[in-house]
């Protein structure tokens, strides 16, 4: 390894991609990435599963938006919907995996709910997934994404080789809270825990008849959950809500039935599906510890490849963590700052003897073994073809 490139160059560097820089560079991500998930596939026990409710899943994509604020008037900086200043980037992420396949730096006062970047944004994802796992998807996207033209997107996405299945956030109307409130108490049932296991402070039911409505997609179903509101809530409590004593929310999705999931048709499990959702904060907190929030430049060129880097970077620490680390979960989904303190800043000596390069550990650092076994993993991992 050679000395680590200068400021000037690094910044040289990032100011130099252009678009066509962008699409090879993204090229480049998915033959590796397709190289990766064929080595995911060979270890033991096989490519990472996503758990719901006692059920074992893959081919996950979990999409949500996040605020890197700003410190300084950088270009593209601007006031956001949550009223501080800064960018508004959107991105999607395997949940299987951990991985950000895809990530574009907007505004600060981008749209929530914008089709147009939704639909690039998605569309970037999946071509970074490899054509092996494209067969079946499923979408998970905030209340961002009940907009018409994006599910009749996701519609559209379905072939006769792949299969796109997609859960959405669905805001209340009026028309819903009269659904809602003619609904008999004798089909609400139990909500389920992400273990299987019953959840009676949390009832489910589906709302029947909801494509009536003109203009959103056939088969489309909307599962309503009802908790009991915390002292936080009661301020935004609508007449309903009050006067029943239940919190709503719905879930729209387009799943009728997936195959070779028992129960997939039930609310309860459907409900459970989008809740796992929120696993996305996680993501978005680590995209944050890996400088995503450090935007270097008053350069929108500079700052959007900025943003690659860091999808880079993070695609670089979830192989590794998958590939050498897979045997326990406390490193495998380790976050970055667990990862810099235990292996990354390694309290080691490199030195050298007898035309050997020699790595001295310090004995009594805890990590030391996982190091050496990631080390001797990687060395022994087949090279790209």
């Amino acid at each position: 390894m050679g000395a680590p490139a200068s400021d000037s160059t690094l910044w040289r560097t990032l100011a130099a991609i252009d678009e066509a820089a962008l699409a090879t560079i993204n090229k480049a991500r998915a033959e590796v990435r397709r190289h990766v998930w064929n080595l995911l596939a060979l270890r033991p026990g096989g490519f990472p599963t996503v758990g719901v409710a006692g059920k074992k899943l893959t081919g996950w994509i979990d999409m949500d938006a996040t605020i890197p604020a700003a410190a300084s008037n950088k270009q593209g900086a601007a006031p956001t919907f949550k009223k501080t200043f800064g960018f508004h980037p959107l991105a999607t992420w395997c949940a299987n995996t951990f991985e950000c396949l895809a990530m574009e730096l907007r505004p600060g006062n981008a749209g929530s709910n914008t089709v147009d970047d939704h639909v690039r944004v998605l569309t970037d994802a999946l071509a970074q997934v490899p054509g092996s796992s494209r067969a079946k998807v499923l979408v998970r996207i905030d209340g961002a994404g009940a907009t018409h033209a994006l599910l009749e997107h996701l519609q559209g996405l379905n072939t006769t080789r792949r299969t796109v299945r997609y859960t959405v956030g669905w805001a209340i109307t009026s028309a819903d809270e009269e659904a809602i409130a003619a609904l008999p108490e004798t089909i609400w049932h139990a909500a389920v825990h992400q273990d299987g296991t019953a959840d009676s402070q949390y009832q489910v039911a589906e709302l029947s008849g909801p494509n009536t409505r003109t203009g959103w997609p056939q088969g489309l179903r909307l599962i309503v959950r009802r908790v009991h509101p915390s002292g936080r809530h009661t301020e935004n409590l609508t007449a309903l809500e009050k006067r029943t004593g239940w919190k709503y929310a719905i879930t729209a999705t387009d799943i009728g039935r997936m195959w070779g999931i028992g129960g997939s048709r039930q609310e309860q499990w459907l409900d459970a599906v989008h809740r796992r959702h929120a696993v996305v904060e996680d993501r978005v907190r680590c995209d944050k510890a890996m400088e995503l929030s450090h935007l270097p430049s008053q350069c929108w060129v500079v700052n959007r490849s900025w943003v690659l880097a860091h999808n880079l970077a993070q695609d670089l620490d979830a192989w590794l963590r998958l590939l050498t680390l897979h045997e326990g979960q406390e490193l495998q989904a380790a976050e970055p700052n667990t990862m810099r303190y235990r292996l990354y800043h390694l309290h080691a000596r490199l030195s050298r003897h007898a035309r050997y390069r020699v790595l001295a550990i310090e004995r009594t650092w805890p990590w030391a073994q996982a190091f050496t076994t990631c080390w001797q993993r990687l060395g022994a991992l087949p090279a790209l073809r």
